[in-house]
């Protein structure tokens, strides 16, 4: 979804994968970002934090109309439905974060 958005145009293309991982990992109740998370990726989690929250207000806000093709296939069984899950609000997300 970043790629089409200017916005994400100027991040590190590693900062976004690691913020994407955070970001799933928290959504699914999987634990957070581990000390090996941190030594392989080379980011500390409160440095993905605010990449982490603009990645799940683009998930929130972003218009249905959008992206058809990539949400209907990421729908299927074969990818989890992970199109599917909804985003977490931003409060929720927030205290997440911080514990």
């Amino acid at each position: 979804m970043t790629l089409q958005e200017y916005d994400y145009a100027r991040e590190r293309p590693s900062k976004l994968a690691a913020s994407c991982l955070l970001l799933a990992l928290t959504m699914k109740n999987l634990g957070g970002w581990t000390p090996t998370l941190e030594y392989y990726s080379g980011y500390r989690a409160q440095d993905l934090h605010p990449l982490v929250k603009r990645l799940n207000f683009l998930l929130t806000y972003q218009p249905c109309d959008k992206l058809k093709a990539v949400r209907t296939k990421y729908s299927h069984r074969l990818f989890f439905e992970v199109a599917k899950m909804p985003p977490l609000d931003m409060l929720k997300l927030e205290e997440k974060l911080k514990s």
